[in-house]
């Protein structure tokens, strides 16, 4: 089994310190050095409109200043390793939500919105955008882990049910949601009987050969962390998570397999994705520091 050593994640942490932004940096310090959780919280702030949403590029492939539903979720995985999902952005964050779920209780995957700003070509929507598991069900799941209560969570996990009772097939993005939704949901008999249902639908989105190249979801994006669902077997992490330690690059980051469509995304999806890596090998037992 490796392991990441001293130096590599010294190379790791120049990588952060030299390309990511200043949100980034902070979590760095308050995951693995002596930072803590108020700066980080402090900096979150700023990416929060007065709405309750979140905009200005938190996502780094929506650059505008709008609020969009995916950047709420992006808000609170950062809570979330927090531990800071108390924090008054979260029940207006909640207020946002509400204020553009469809009538079946879902929010959509971008609202319309994203057009008059600049975006990645992957963000595009219809005119009147359905509810969509991605990112609902994300959000909805890391909600109920930390028992917030607000009235948008009742009926948008309720929407997640219905959406997932239909679900035959997937794709990774949503296979990845659904993973998040029945990891953290209060119904664990219905959520493992879901998940025994879905089981094979999902491992169908997973990329198994580790040295893949382009649009590839491999086992650990799936379960960042150990988890309760029983996604993959000793055999296949242990197998990931070495590829994942050689695929550092010498200039210590880890990098993305979509495309750069502009400068800024490059340097700010680098250090996002670099910090991830080291959170989930440390969930693992493979830093050596």
């Amino acid at each position: 089994m490796k392991v990441l050593t001293t130096e590599a994640f010294a190379r790791a942490e120049r990588h952060i310190m030299l390309n990511a932004r200043l949100i980034d940096r902070l979590r760095f310090a308050a995951l693995f050095g002596d930072g803590t959780a108020g700066p980080v919280l402090a900096a979150l702030r700023l990416y929060q409109n007065p709405d309750g949403g979140f905009g200005n590029a938190l996502e780094p492939d929506l650059r505008g200043a709008g609020s969009q539903p995916e950047p709420v979720e992006v808000a609170l995985w950062t809570l979330d390793e927090l531990d800071a999902l108390d924090d008054p952005m979260v029940p207006a964050a909640c207020g946002y939500l509400s204020s553009v779920t469809t009538p079946d209780g879902g929010v959509p995957f971008v609202l319309p919105s994203v057009r008059d700003t600049p975006h990645a070509p992957w963000w595009q929507t219809p005119d009147d955008p359905p509810g969509s598991l991605v990112p609902t069900a994300s959000i909805a799941g890391v909600l109920a882990a930390h028992g917030v209560e607000h009235p948008w969570l009742g009926p948008a996990t309720a929407f997640c049910w219905e959406r997932l009772a239909a679900v035959t097939e997937t794709t990774p993005y949503e296979a990845r949601a659904i993973v998040n939704f029945l990891e953290r949901a209060a119904d664990r008999e219905r959520a493992d009987r879901e998940f025994a249902r879905l089981r094979e639908a999902i491992s169908a989105t997973v990329t198994y050969d580790p040295d893949a190249k382009g649009d590839a979801h491999f086992p650990y994006d799936f379960a960042p962390r150990p988890g309760r669902l029983p996604l993959f077997d000793d055999a296949v992490l242990d197998r990931h998570l070495d590829a994942l330690i050689d695929a550092q690059r010498p200039d210590g980051g880890w990098g993305f397999d979509w495309p750069e469509w502009t400068p800024a995304v490059g340097p700010e999806w680098n250090g996002l994705i670099t910090i991830a890596r080291l959170v989930t090998l440390r969930a693992y037992g493979r830093l050596s520091n």
